[in-house]
C-alpha cells in the first residue's frame, strides 16, 4: 500500500537575544516586558536579577541623606556623620533638606549647621541676643575704638586737635573733622555708634563683623532697623561687649530697657548650593506681605542673608512674577535652578553681584517630587506632572514613554554609574522603584521600594526605606545581605501580524541559573485572566539551562517568567507554524 506524501508545515523561528527591559505599553516590542520585578538591564543584552541589597542599619524617624566624604543622615532628631552621632541633636521631626557647602553641612528647615572637619563647630545659623542691664551708647570709629576728644555745638572748636565736632548749626547735627589739606572742617563720610552691653561674652560669641542684623528697642533711633555690624568686640566673661553700627549719636547716653539684636535666615521652601553660596526660594505669607522670592546668602557665609553693603559679595533677594508655589531647587552646571510645575527659573550668577533670573515656560517639577531632581552624566532628570524629563538647558525632553500611561507622584531619585533610580507611587498609592539606564535608554522596574531619599558615596548608592526605616546599600557593598528573592518578567499580549494565521508551537527559553535557583513559565491564553503553569526547572549547579515550552493553540497569549534566586535570561526562541486563514 502506498500512502500520499503530506507536505511539511511551514515553520519560522524567531530568536530574541537582546532584552530591553520594562515597557508598560500595549504595543508589542521584541525583547521588552510589560512588567518586571527584581530584574535589571545592567548586564545588557541579558536580563538578570538585580544585586542583593545590604541593610546597613535601621533608622528611627529618618529625616534625610547627604553624600559628602562620608554618608550623613538624620535619624531620631540627631545628625549622624560617617556612622557616628554628632552633637547636633534636638532637630524637629519630619523630613530635612541637607545641603553641603564646603566642609559645612546645613540642615533646613531647622537652620542648623555642622562642620564635618571640626566637630566642635556647630549650631544655629540664626542668632538672637536681648540685653539685660545697662546699655551704653558712644560715638566711635568703625572698629569700635573711642575718640579721645569730641565737641558739640554750633561754633567751630577753638583747637584743630579736636577729633570730631558735632555741628548743631542750622538745627541739624553733622559730624565734622578737621582737614589740614583743606584748612578747615569737613563732613565725615560715615559716623559710627558703639553699643556696649554687659553680656559676659555672649555678643561676640553670637555675632561677628559684617553680620546683617535687625536691632530693636534702642532708645537711639538710628540704631534700630536693619544694620550691618562694622565691629564686634568683647571677651569671655567680659562685662564690656559691644557692637558698632552706622549712626550719628549727638551725645553719649545709656538705657536700662532691653535691646534686641537678631541675625535671621529667611524661611525657605527649597535650598541648594552654587558658587560658594546657599540659594533658596520661598512662596507664601511673609511677616507683612505675600512673598514669591529667590534669595542667596553672602559669599561664603551661610549665616548672612541680609548683608547689604553694596559689594559683589553681598546677600541678594529678588521677587519673581510667575504664579504658584516652588516645587524644587538644584545646582545645575554651577547655576542655581528653581522650579515650579510649569516654569524653570535659572539664576545667572554675576561676579559683580548683579544676578539675573532667566525664566523658561515649560514642564517643571511636579509638586511633591522635588527629591527627583538628579544630575546624571551632566543631564538633569526630574519628575514632571506628566512624565520623567531630561533637561540640558533648553526645553525638557521626555524619557519615560516606556512607563506607559500610568500616573506617578511623590518621586525621589538617586544616580549610580549612568543609571537613574526613581521611587514613586502610582494613583493607587502603590510604590515602585524604577531604574533608567541612560546609555541604552532602557527602563526596568526593580520592586516596590518606597525610598525616602538617596545618596551616593564612593561605589555605593544608599537609600532609606520609608516603610521600615532601613538604611539600604543598593549595591550590596556593606551591611547584612538579603536572602535570595523572587523575581518575574511578564510580556505584553503577543500576536503575529501575518495574513494567514500563525500559531506558536514552541518556546525555547535559555537561562543561566545560580546554585539552587528555580524558574517557572506561566502562560495566559486569549486574555482569559488565568495563568497556566507550563514548565519549570531548578538548577543544582552553576550553568545554563534550556527550558522548552509547548503552548496550546490560541489567538494570542502572554508569558510570565517567575523565579527564585540568581538568574540571567540568555535568549528566547519562538517557533511559529502557519495555519489556515480560518
Amino acid at each position: 500500500m502506498r500512502y500520499p506524501n503530506l507536505p511539511s508545515l511551514q515553520t519560522e523561528r524567531l530568536l530574541t537575544t537582546a532584552f530591553r527591559g520594562y515597557r508598560h505599553t500595549l504595543e508589542e516590542a521584541d525583547g521588552c516586558f510589560f512588567d518586571t520585578q527584581n530584574l535589571t538591564t545592567e548586564r545588557y543584552p541579558l536580563l538578570s536579577t538585580r544585586e542583593k541589597r545590604g541593610v546597613v542599619r535601621t533608622l528611627t524617624n529618618p529625616g534625610g541623606l547627604l553624600e559628602k566624604d562620608a554618608l550623613a543622615f538624620v535619624a531620631g532628631g540627631t545628625l549622624y556623620y560617617n556612622g557616628l552621632a554628632t552633637a547636633v541633636t534636638g532637630l524637629s521631626s519630619g523630613e530635612k533638606q541637607l545641603v553641603s557647602m564646603g566642609a559645612y553641612l546645613c540642615i533646613f528647615p531647622d537652620k542648623v549647621y555642622f562642620n564635618t572637619a571640626d566637630s566642635t563647630d556647630y549650631g544655629s545659623m540664626e542668632a538672637s541676643y536681648t540685653s539685660s542691664g545697662i546699655v551704653e551708647y558712644s560715638l566711635c570709629r568703625a572698629d569700635g575704638t573711642d575718640y579721645e576728644s569730641v565737641e558739640r555745638g554750633p561754633e567751630e572748636p577753638a583747637s584743630s586737635s579736636v577729633e570730631v565736632w558735632i555741628s548743631t548749626a542750622g538745627g541739624t547735627s553733622v559730624a565734622m573733622s578737621y582737614s589740614a589739606a583743606s584748612g578747615g572742617w569737613v563732613e565725615l563720610g560715615s559716623v559710627y555708634t558703639k553699643l556696649t552691653f554687659r553680656s559676659m561674652g555672649q555678643v561676640p560669641r553670637l555675632f561677628k563683623e559684617g553680620d546683617g542684623v535687625s536691632i530693636s528697642g534702642a532708645n537711639f533711633a538710628d540704631a534700630n532697623g536693619e544694620k550691618i555690624l562694622t565691629a564686634v568686640g568683647g571677651e569671655e566673661n567680659s562685662a564690656n561687649d559691644f557692637i558698632v553700627v552706622v549712626g550719628l549719636l549727638e551725645d553719649d547716653m545709656t538705657q536700662s530697657t532691653a535691646v534686641t539684636i537678631e541675625r535671621r535666615v529667611p524661611d525657605l521652601d527649597f535650598v541648594c548650593e552654587a558658587q560658594n553660596r546657599l540659594w533658596g526660594c520661598f512662596y507664601g505669607a511673609g511677616e507683612t506681605e505675600n512673598l514669591n522670592e529667590i534669595y542667596c546668602c553672602a559669599l561664603g557665609d551661610f549665616k548672612n542673608w541680609r548683608q547689604y553693603r553694596g559689594l559683589s559679595t553681598d546677600s541678594w533677594t529678588a521677587s519673581v512674577g510667575s504664579d504658584g508655589p516652588w516645587t524644587g531647587a538644584v545646582n545645575y552646571l554651577g547655576y542655581p535652578t528653581f522650579f515650579k510645575e510649569n516654569r524653570i527659573h535659572q539664576v545667572a550668577v554675576s561676579s559683580v553681584g548683579a544676578h539675573q533670573i532667566q525664566e523658561t515656560v515649560c514642564r517643571g517639577v511636579q509638586r511633591g517630587s522635588h527629591k527627583s531632581l538628579c544630575v546624571v552624566n551632566e543631564t538633569l532628570y526630574y519628575k514632571s506632572r506628566e512624565d520623567v524629563c531630561a533637561w540640558q538647558g533648553g526645553f525638557p525632553q521626555s524619557v519615560s514613554e516606556a512607563l506607559g500611561e500610568e500616573r506617578y507622584f511623590d518621586a525621589a531619585a538617586g544616580a549610580f554609574a549612568g543609571r537613574y533610580y526613581i521611587s514613586m507611587r502610582d494613583a493607587d498609592s502603590a510604590w515602585h522603584l524604577f531604574v533608567y539606564d541612560l546609555n541604552r535608554g532602557l527602563w526596568c522596574r526593580e520592586d516596590t521600594l518606597h525610598a525616602l531619599c538617596f545618596a551616593r558615596v564612593d561605589s555605593e548608592l544608599y537609600a532609606v526605606d520609608a516603610e521600615s526605616g532601613a538604611l539600604l546599600a543598593l549595591r550590596g557593598t556593606e551591611g547584612a545581605l538579603e536572602e535570595d528573592f523572587d523575581w518575574y518578567a511578564e510580556t505584553a499580549v503577543q500576536t503575529w501580524e501575518v495574513p494567514d494565521r500563525k500559531y506558536l508551537s514552541r518556546y525555547d527559553i535559555r537561562l543561566k541559573l545560580g546554585e539552587g535557583a528555580s524558574v517557572s513559565v506561566l502562560l495566559e491564553y486569549d486574555s482569559s485572566g488565568v495563568w497556566v503553569e507550563s514548565g519549570s526547572i531548578t538548577r543544582q549547579g552553576l550553568g545554563s539551562a534550556l527550558l522548552p515550552i509547548r503552548p496550546r493553540r490560541c489567538d494570542h497569549l502572554r508569558m510570565r517568567l517567575e523565579g527564585h534566586g540568581e538568574a540571567q535570561l540568555l535568549s528566547i526562541a519562538r517557533v511559529l507554524e502557519v495555519g489556515s486563514d480560518i
